[in-house]
């Protein structure tokens, strides 16, 4: 007899007992419920497949009370199966746990665990830590021809005498090479002069202003007026990307303590925000990255010289500075630039995919609950850091790449993901697909389509304002 019709005998048998074991014990109240679950089970508090549930959450019985690990949640599950070799859980209450049948449930779950997989198709294993160092890193396999010559194009620009930035900004939209992103990235965030022999004054003055500030305002960290600015700053540094040894180490959280805090002084219309910590991190990456040839997340950076490490500083000061001064609105009182971003992202997605749109009315899903994010940490908390370089070379190659092509990026980000939304059936389900999209696989081929897909829906929508409103 083949396993899973075997078993779903014997569930059958034991669902039969447990519902007569029931009804005798629980009298009119587990007539009652026997009823409503039979014949009004699409009224529960709680319904989902048990693959869709597993796929989101780890869960295990705990206790006879039911407790969920993760969700603190104490319920009765009962199991029905279905035609599609799933298993639906119903929620009842604390009371009856103990006839859950959980020797029922586990062949099955590792028997629809194993169809599952072997219908998913074969993908490289990635550490969670992925590499933070793009395809031309050490390590990586020989650049072909056509990266060569790009690297070629992109030193014969910096070589000039006046670099054009217009063709800097043609060449950097398709990705910069790593030899060159530091001073590319230097050059296009507008940190540096297009003349070359110009550059190394402005970087000794800008280094030097820097470090004044550092000794003109980092003392009043501890004053009154001050103080909650650096405790938080203080709290959310350890958490900016956590799984990721380089910024875990002292001297590099020092230096973004040091950072964040000069910018939040200068300027206090917004001060600091919780986010505009991640935004550090590609600058402190990139620039670091010009004097490690190994990979970048477990450099120890206090082997680097004393100059080297205060040049690193002040470099992502300046770019950091210079990025923000473009969406400042994002970060003042009430975050203004947010608001209207999020509610532009709602008008541009009714247009070019009312499906998903109206999934998200059907199901009360707000913008708000999941583009917020997207907007404020600039899709980072989205995206592996590698990942999050590669954008950002085409950010700084972009008009207002930060403040209006990102709009476009996050909407071509969405409907990236049409598929696994529109299956989604619930407000739960599709608030943790959008706040947990399993991009650890990414890497520059994927972010070229999405860059490509958001020009697309630029050149569509930016420019036709009757078409992108309603």
């Amino acid at each position: 007899m083949p396993f899973h019709v075997f078993y779903c005998f014997l569930e059958f048998l034991f669902l039969c007992f447990f519902i007569c074991l029931y009804c005798f014990i629980s009298h009119e109240e587990g007539h009652h419920r026997l009823k409503s679950w039979t014949k009004k089970s699409h009224a529960c508090l709680k319904r989902q497949t048990f693959q869709n549930y597993k796929k989101r959450r780890r869960w295990s019985v705990a206790s006879k009370k039911g407790s969920l690990n993760g969700s603190k949640i104490n319920r009765c599950f009962n199991i029905c199966r279905q035609k599609d070799n799933s298993i639906q859980l119903f929620c009842l209450d604390e009371k009856s746990f103990w006839y859950l049948p959980i020797f029922l449930v586990l062949p099955f779950t590792v028997h629809s665990t194993l169809q599952k997989q072997q219908s998913l198709p074969v993908r490289p294993i990635i550490p969670l830590v992925a590499r933070i160092s793009d395809q031309n890193a050490s390590g990586a396999p020989p650049m072909t021809v056509r990266e060569k010559s790009r690297l070629d194009k992109f030193k014969h620009l910096l070589a000039s005498p006046n670099t054009d930035l217009e063709e800097l900004r043609k060449h950097s939209w398709s990705g910069i090479p790593r030899e060159v992103r530091p001073i590319t990235w230097r050059l296009l965030s507008g940190y540096l002069p297009a003349n070359k022999e110009r550059r190394e004054l402005v970087l000794k003055r800008k280094r030097e202003e820097y470090f004044g500030f550092i000794e003109q305002y980092y003392h009043s960290r501890t004053d009154e007026h001050y103080k909650d600015t650096y405790r938080q700053i203080h709290i959310d540094i350890p958490r900016t990307n956590p799984l990721i040894p380089l910024f875990q180490q002292p001297v590099v959280q020092e230096v973004f303590e040091r950072i964040l805090f000069i910018w939040a002084i200068r300027h206090p219309a917004s001060g600091y925000v919780q986010g505009i910590n991640d935004l550090v991190t590609p600058f402190f990456v990139v620039f670091l990255s010009e004097f490690v040839t190994e990979d970048v997340e477990n450099f120890d950076v206090a082997a680097l010289p004393l100059d080297t490490q205060r040049n690193i500083e002040a470099d992502s000061f300046w770019c950091m500075s210079k990025l923000l001064d473009g969406i400042q609105d994002n970060y003042t009182f009430a975050q203004p630039g947010i608001q209207n971003k999020v509610k532009a992202l709602e008008e541009l997605v009714s247009r070019i995919d009312e499906d998903i749109h109206n999934h998200f009315k059907k199901y009360e899903v707000e913008y708000l609950q999941f583009a917020f994010r997207w907007m404020n940490n600039l899709l980072m908390r989205e995206l592996p850091l590698r990942c999050t370089i590669r954008l950002w070379d085409t950010y700084q190659a972009e008009a207002e790449g930060f403040s209006h092509f990102h709009l476009y990026v996050c909407a071509a980000f969405l409907i990236e993901w049409r598929k696994e939304i529109l299956s989604m059936v619930d407000f739960q389900g599709l608030l943790m697909l959008l706040q947990n999209v399993p991009t650890i696989h990414w890497g520059n081929e994927e972010v070229g389509l999405l860059l490509a897909e958001a020009y697309r829906l630029k050149y569509m929508f930016a420019d036709a304002p009757s078409h992108y409103r309603r």
